[in-house]
């Protein structure tokens, strides 16, 4: 296989991640999101303004624009990453997990009278996921459009870690929990997460369907989380399905 094939150290991922053109988040802007928000009346406050992104992703990035930069997906940033990549890895990160804490009552999956929880990366005992590697000469818009999705609103904050991976250990930007946002729950049980997730919906959708994806992108790409599959089963169970 071609050293240039992005896939040459997992062939059978290929069929599984979609490709950046056919990406619903490759051409993704905030301003897409205001639009639809206002059309379905939902507020927008908690929507990050373009300067504050930008601030924050040139601090993330300073020094750095001048290379290759990895990327760690643990969610849907692993079958749908939406950016050039030129390589791509299994890799597990230590120190942070998959949790359920992000409560969603914007409108996505969850509103303020049927609030969502969707999944953040948080502290923990380590995480298993991808590792996309994005080349220098297109990171300036890679990364723009990486920081409209991630940074729509506060609910994380961007940091390098260390992902150990089978051709060697590299550093890559993570977008982790931030603790001080109102989205983040860092104290959320798993009663209430079964809880929310059983009833929250919004013009995304519903956040069981979401938990219900990522347990089977999971299960197709043989990515551990034990924690996602007990949390579908707890849900199921709540509803009596």
């Amino acid at each position: 296989m071609s050293q240039d094939d992005p896939f040459r150290h997992h062939p059978r991922l290929r069929a599984m991640i979609t490709p950046r053109d056919q990406s619903m988040f490759k051409d993704f802007r905030v301003e897409m999101a205001r639009a639809r928000m206002a059309e379905k009346g939902l507020p927008d406050a908690w929507v990050q303004s373009e300067d504050a992104r930008e601030a924050c992703r040139a601090q993330a990035l300073a020094g750095r624009m001048d290379r290759d930069l990895w990327v760690f997906g643990y969610g849907s940033l692993m079958w749908d990453p939406g950016i050039h990549f030129t390589e791509v890895r299994r890799a597990f990160v230590p120190g942070v997990a998959r949790r359920f804490i992000l409560v969603d009552a914007n409108g996505g999956r969850g509103t303020q009278d049927a609030p969502g929880a969707m999944a953040a990366l948080d502290r923990g005992e380590g995480c298993h996921g991808l590792v996309f590697r994005i080349p220098a000469e297109v990171l300036e818009a890679e990364t723009y459009s990486l920081w409209s999705r991630e940074r729509i609103g506060g609910a994380y904050s961007p940091a390098f870690v260390m992902a150990e991976t089978a051709h060697g250990a590299v550093e890559a930007l993570a977008f982790l929990a931030d603790h001080s946002a109102d989205q983040i729950d860092p104290d959320l049980s798993h009663e209430d997460q079964v809880r929310l997730i059983a009833t929250g919906a919004g013009i995304l959708g519903t956040s069981l369907t979401y938990l219900e994806n990522l347990a089977a992108h999971f299960d197709a790409m043989g990515i551990d989380a034990p924690e996602v599959a007990r949390l579908l089963a707890d849900v199921r169970a709540y509803r009596g399905t």
